[in-house]
């Protein structure tokens, strides 16, 4: 199978590609080559590649900073994947669109499932949700999958920023009233090659790793995992503190709760969803997890 994975640099691209199946040919294009808002460019570059799968990872992430930049986020989010899929039903190319917890306002105590009312709170979410709009219209065939606080070893996210940040202080404030679960970016990209490996497969799922947590739990279970891999000094003794979001107010709202249901991606793949606590160690340690 000949697979075209969009954002290759970013964490989700990264692992897409160490995690690809060995029958596979990977093609990766990061946006100097694919920019997903350019309709042209997306026909050209996917005429001349002819993919039998598409892994769209390419997403405009910087959720604050959606609040002022409106219009690049819709042309990424929203425009991009809107392109993808009509490229996608021109040349038979098979979809799988990654997508996100923002699209829910999070004013609910139960897991989401995928069928829940799109309801975003700031533009980040409104522009990933018509993203998911523009694809069930012209592709209803297509795989989206929504995910949440995914993170990895390296890169920019929340588990480095806080190593980074523990490494430097001494006293932390973490919110601790926003609940959803970590997700490593290897344990979105197994399951999106699971997804694929489905030909039966469409419409949305969601996936995380298993379990739920706060920003709070999450910081805490980064430091001590963090000391116990040896990526902060044993002597290193940090204080973090639970905070409000009131407490850290930022130009985004974000959803008090986004945790999501993953058991149509289990029923219909198999996978193993491992507690989270337990992949964040793993992913620390660079341990291989299984499969």
């Amino acid at each position: 199978m000949k697979i075209l994975i969009t954002g290759k640099n970013g964490q989700l691209g990264q692992q897409l590609q160490k995690q690809a199946p060995a029958d596979s040919t990977i093609i990766a294009y990061g946006r100097d080559a694919l920019d997903i808002a350019n309709k042209e460019q997306v026909f050209t570059v996917l005429k001349q590649e002819q993919p039998d799968l598409l892994i769209n990872a390419a997403a405009y992430t910087a959720v604050d900073k959606a609040e002022s930049d409106c219009e690049q986020a819709h042309l990424i989010n929203a425009r991009g994947p809107e392109n993808l899929a009509l490229a996608c039903r021109e040349l038979g190319i098979r979809l799988v669109h990654v997508s996100t917890d923002f699209v829910f306002d999070g004013k609910q105590s139960r897991p989401y499932q995928p069928q829940d009312t799109r309801c975003p709170l700031g533009v980040y979410g409104a522009s990933k949700a018509r993203g998911e709009e523009a694809i069930e219209a012209i592709l209803p065939e297509a795989i989206i999958v929504r995910t949440a606080w995914v993170y990895d070893r390296e890169g920019g996210n929340f588990a480095t920023t806080m190593l980074r940040l523990m490494s430097e202080r001494d006293q932390l404030g973490v919110v601790a009233d926003q609940i959803g679960t970590p997700t490593w970016a290897g344990t979105l990209a197994q399951s999106l090659y699971a997804l694929a490996a489905n030909r039966e497969a469409s419409g949305i799922y969601h996936c995380t790793d298993a379990g739920a947590a706060s920003w709070y739990d999450f910081a805490v279970a980064i430091y001590e995992e963090g000391r116990a891999a040896g990526l902060l000094p044993e002597s290193k003794q940090v204080q973090i503190s639970p905070i409000t979001a009131a407490d850290y107010p930022t130009p985004a709202a974000r959803p008090a709760f986004s945790v999501l249901d993953k058991s149509r991606l289990v029923k219909d793949t198999g996978v193993e969803l491992k507690h989270w606590r337990q992949v964040l160690r793993a992913a620390l340690n660079s341990t291989e997890l299984q499969k």
